[in-house]
């Protein structure tokens, strides 16, 4: 019997020969259905019983997504699964993890309550975790983190020649340090002023020289667009080469594809963590290794 029954939520079809091929497990059925009031339905075909199994979900414009999930995990366990993990390749409401103003829900504290309530353990990619130190933090269930630094590497190498990487913001530094590092390329970060969702400010110095290389712009998300938007348009007006974006969650809101190619955006690329396509960077062995890391409980 393999270790793991994968039950693959809507939206992640994408994943499921790749991921259930990484982890040589199975793959179960669960049917799915929205009545016209908007009520969600499932059921689970294949058994659940004596396994352990995982739910595969991409959360992101999660709230329509978390109530079939947390049915699914609260079924599951009534079913008589071992254990019910889920592998997120993106984890939503981790950008508020601090009350900036009085009065404001911490929802990355309370999306990992609310998980933690329901689930045995969990798998992210690349979750915005700036001011919290680790999963920890968040979730009182075990996890693990996949990241992909190396994947991205990987196919700037094989695909630029000679890059530079850039990041739009000190939050940003992890990711390109890493993944400069990973392809031997110089890199650098700028400072930038969010005055609102659609308002940002990035200081591009003047006269900047990427000396011969392609820009290559990377962050872990990209959402609106603005930010990297904004810096694409620095960069082509200091007489840069037109800028690659490289980023880990494509989830591209209000036409943010259209706005990033008008800026001017040599190519978009993601990984498939969110299925888009832009989608160039393979990301299913680093999720698998991550749930492999898990120590499941003993049957």
């Amino acid at each position: 019997m393999t270790r793991f029954l994968l039950y693959f939520l809507p939206g992640t079809g994408h994943l499921a020969a790749p991921l259930a091929h990484e982890l040589g497990a199975d793959i179960g059925e669960i049917e799915f259905h929205k009545f016209p009031d908007g009520e969600s339905y499932l059921r689970f075909l294949t058994p659940p019983d004596g396994r352990h199994i995982a739910l595969v979900d991409c959360l992101d414009h999660p709230d329509p997504k978390l109530v079939p999930l947390l049915f699914a995990a609260m079924t599951a366990k009534e079913l008589g699964a071992l254990s019910v993990g889920l592998i997120a390749p993106y984890m939503p409401y981790f950008r508020q993890d601090i009350a900036f103003n009085r009065g404001e829900s911490i929802s990355a504290r309370h999306i990992g309550s609310l998980l933690s309530a329901h689930l045995s353990w969990v798998t992210t990619l690349d979750p915005h975790l700036h001011r919290l130190a680790s999963l920890d933090d968040v979730f009182t269930i075990p996890g693990e983190l996949a990241h992909a630094t190396l994947p991205m590497a990987r196919w700037i190498k094989a695909h630029i020649e000679k890059p530079i990487i850039y990041g739009p913001d000190a939050e940003s530094e992890q990711w390109v340090r890493a993944i400069a590092e990973a392809c031997d390329a110089p890199y650098d970060v700028f400072r930038k002023t969010r005055n609102g969702d659609k308002d940002v400010q990035i200081d591009v110095p003047a006269g900047i020289d990427a000396g011969g290389c392609t820009p290559v712009i990377v962050d872990d998300i990209i959402s609106s667009g603005t930010t990297l938007a904004t810096l694409v348009r620095a960069l082509c007006e200091s007489g840069q080469p037109r800028p690659i974006c490289c980023a880990v969650h494509g989830i591209f809101a209000d036409g943010a594809y259209e706005e990033l190619i008008a800026a001017g955006a040599a190519r978009i690329v993601t990984t498939n963590a969110l299925p888009h396509k832009t989608n160039a960077i393979d990301v299913t062995r680093v999720l698998a290794d991550a749930a492999r890391r898990i120590d499941l409980p003993q049957d």
